[in-house]
């Protein structure tokens, strides 16, 4: 099982990034997927979810109106695109994958983003 997740990077404020997350080994579109980021001494926080067949979205305060959650599940990726980007989004950014039918769940590595001028 791997979720990559790419699309990190240095970007200015008011910037855009869209992060990718690419899922093997496991059935993508049985699954979950959500987007959560962590900053050093602080926990990980919900960012944006989308139901494992992408009919249903949930972004939180953090992300409304800047932030869009959206999946492929032919190419068992799911992407946060991120507008309007500020420096309290700085922070390392993973994706969930959460089984719509049993007790199984998958953490990416994680990718950095770091907003910035």
């Amino acid at each position: 099982v791997q979720l990559v997740e790419s699309g990190g990077g240095l970007v200015q404020p008011g910037g855009s990034l869209r992060l990718s997350c690419a899922a093997s080994g496991f059935t993508f579109s049985s699954y979950a997927m959500s987007w959560y980021r962590q900053v050093p001494g602080k926990e990980r926080e919900l960012v944006a979810a989308i139901t494992s067949a992408g009919g249903s979205t949930h972004l939180t305060d953090l992300a409304k109106g800047r932030f869009t959650i959206s999946r492929d599940n032919d190419k068992n990726t799911v992407y946060l695109q991120m507008n309007s980007l500020k420096p309290e989004d700085t922070a390392v950014y993973y994706c969930y994958a959460q089984s719509d039918w049993y007790p199984s769940d998958y953490w990416g590595q994680g990718t950095q983003v770091t907003v910035s001028s």
